[in-house]
């Protein structure tokens, strides 16, 4: 991905590419120069020069303005769904489809708290820490569609059951200052609460661990298919193949095992949260 872009080579840069041009068309034919149309929406005409050379990705309102000054009839504005779409990450995206599909839905992370689970703030943190760094706008990015994936927590009429286990490093590790993780452990009591989650901790202090290998995660789909996530570094990759999701679904299997119970985790993390 190209840092200073904010967009990924793949079917969200032709979309902006598409939503750049038809802006420039209209903008051309109601006679306005970008410094007028920029004026006139609110914008400064270095912004209405990047959305249209697909350079920056239009925020809702913007579209909606500038539909409203060019007389568009509507024809702008009905972009927004794209432009929403094309605004996340592919890889982003994918996950997002996966995950509203799931019926059940096991993450393991010794690194960081599950990406579902994070405060808006963790997520800055998170994101805010990358070296070599991302440009504010790309942190900003990232951290909205972290927090769209959320959604799946909400008002479905058939929530997904979900399991998380966090290794107690991930508890202890204070991303952002104090104030940021004593807020994410009491999101993590709050989630850990819901009757479709179980939340469970792998302390420190047990001898085995199968969970050395890293992160991953575990979906199974509405037609019973397994499907796995694993991302390392610079690469992340969705695991399809029968063998492969096996060897996971037995992992996480003895992971769980290892861990303690939900209601012990509960009472560790509260423990943790009065300790931080």
């Amino acid at each position: 991905m190209s840092e200073d872009q904010g967009l990924e080579e793949d079917d969200s840069g032709a979309v902006m590419r598409a939503v750049g041009r038809q802006i420039k068309l209209w903008r051309e034919a109601a006679g306005l120069r970008q410094a007028e149309l920029g004026a006139a929406i609110g914008y400064g005409e270095e912004l209405v020069s990047a959305v249209e050379r697909a350079r920056r990705i239009p925020r809702p309102e913007f579209l909606d303005k500038a539909d409203e000054v060019l007389g568009a009839g509507g024809k702008i504005a009905a972009m927004k769904k794209d432009v929403a779409e094309a605004r996340y990450p592919k890889k982003v995206r994918d996950l997002a489809r996966l995950e509203s599909e799931a019926v059940e839905l096991c993450a393991y992370n010794n690194s960081v708290i599950q990406g579902l689970l994070q405060t808006e703030e963790y997520a800055r943190a998170v994101f805010g820490d990358r070296r070599p760094a991302f440009l504010e706008e790309e942190v900003e990015r990232r951290v909205a569609a972290r927090l769209a994936r959320q959604a799946v927590f909400d008002g479905a009429p058939a929530r997904p059951v979900f399991n998380f286990v966090q290794c107690e490093s991930t508890l202890r590790r204070p991303l952002g200052g104090r104030m940021v993780m004593r807020r994410q452990l009491a999101r993590l009591l709050e989630i850990g609460r819901l009757r479709n989650v179980d939340l469970q901790v792998l302390p420190l202090s047990r001898e085995e661990n199968s969970g050395v290998d890293g992160p991953f995660r575990l979906l199974k789909l509405k037609d019973g298919t397994l499907v796995g996530h694993t991302e390392v570094q610079l690469f992340s990759r969705v695991v399809a193949n029968p063998k492969e999701t096996r060897i996971l679904d037995v992992r996480y299997g003895i992971i769980r095992a290892q861990a303690l119970t939900p209601r012990e985790s509960l009472a560790f993390i509260e423990k943790v949260l009065g300790e931080t």
